[in-house]
């Protein structure tokens, strides 16, 4: 179906084992930049589709180029599947009906405290904080990593704790995605945030979000290799995925000053919580608080 605009909007779907919901959302949101939907989560896992507006107008041109996105989706996400020892994602396509979805799905996204005193809201709604509230505009739906996810709200709640604690005048955020935990930690008294990751797709969206809050003098961006960041840093953020935070352990707590502290997200509770903080404590990062919600935990742990 072709919108108003003269442009058709392909809609690519796949099934999404539990484990990987967060991160293959984040990545159907990089690679459509547009929307993402989720089905209710089972006990398997739950359906996840990414909105692609296609440039091409002609019936043919645009065949051919929703043929291209299907296998694009279906290459990069088997290959973040493969990480979780899962199989290939297979995922099905459509042409939508609806020529006003862009919009339609706006009405669901709402301003939200995401943790006490920051809130999160999308660039349409007018939304007046309250004393000692601090505020992040962003698109649900146009990006992903918008604080909604347990992993996310988790990482929050601890840099926050942790900037109760005490000031803090750097931070560095591995794997930033659309810059959430940076901005955050910039709103609450961070002067110089170092922002990386390793998906040029996600340093755009970033840089965008940062730059739409006015805090891209505090906040810098770049697809820099973590094992090539130098120095070190009072705070250390990563809302990844386990086995990834496995390998990082070594450079991470490199990168953590004496006494400083690492924030850990994107970890099932259980067998993942605790191999996570055996494999950190061999670096010299202890425990300090230990978050759960949902099937996830968030670590916040302090370097000797």
């Amino acid at each position: 179906m072709t919108s108003a605009t003269g442009h058709q909007w392909l809609k690519i779907t796949l099934f999404c084992p539990l484990p990987l919901l967060e991160p293959a959302t984040d990545l159907m949101g990089v690679l459509s930049g547009t929307g993402v939907e989720q089905s209710p989560e089972n006990d398997d896992g739950a359906l996840i589709s990414g909105f692609f507006q296609l440039g091409a107008t002609d019936n043919a041109l645009a065949a051919d180029e929703a043929s291209e996105l299907l296998a694009r989706v279906e290459r990069e996400m088997t290959e973040l599947f493969a990480l979780y020892d899962c199989g290939p994602a297979e995922a099905t396509a459509q042409l939508l009906a609806d020529q006003d979805w862009a919009t339609c799905w706006q009405q669901y996204f709402k301003p939200v405290e995401i943790v006490p005193g920051l809130v999160i809201k999308p660039t349409w709604e007018h939304y007046r904080p309250e004393p000692g509230q601090a505020v992040i505009e962003m698109d649900p739906g146009m990006a992903f990593g918008t604080g909604q996810h347990a992993s996310t709200r988790m990482a929050l709640a601890l840099i926050r704790q942790c900037l109760e604690a005490g000031p803090c005048r750097e931070a560095l955020d591995v794997g930033t995605g659309t810059g959430i935990l940076a901005m955050a930690a910039a709103l609450s008294g961070v002067e110089r945030v170092v922002a990386i990751d390793n998906d040029p797709d996600a340093v755009a969206v970033a840089r965008g979000n940062i730059a739409n809050n006015g805090l891209a003098g505090k906040i810098e961006v770049g697809i820099t290799p973590v094992d090539r960041i130098q120095g070190t840093f009072p705070l250390v953020c990563a809302n990844i995925v386990h086995d990834v935070l496995v390998d990082m352990a070594a450079t991470l707590a490199r990168l953590t000053a004496p006494g400083g502290h690492v924030v850990l997200a994107g970890i099932l509770s259980g067998d993942q919580e605790a191999n996570i903080i055996r494999v950190y404590r061999q670096f010299g990062l202890q425990p300090l608080t230990q978050l759960h919600q949902e099937e996830w935990t968030a670590l916040l742990l302090h370097r000797e």
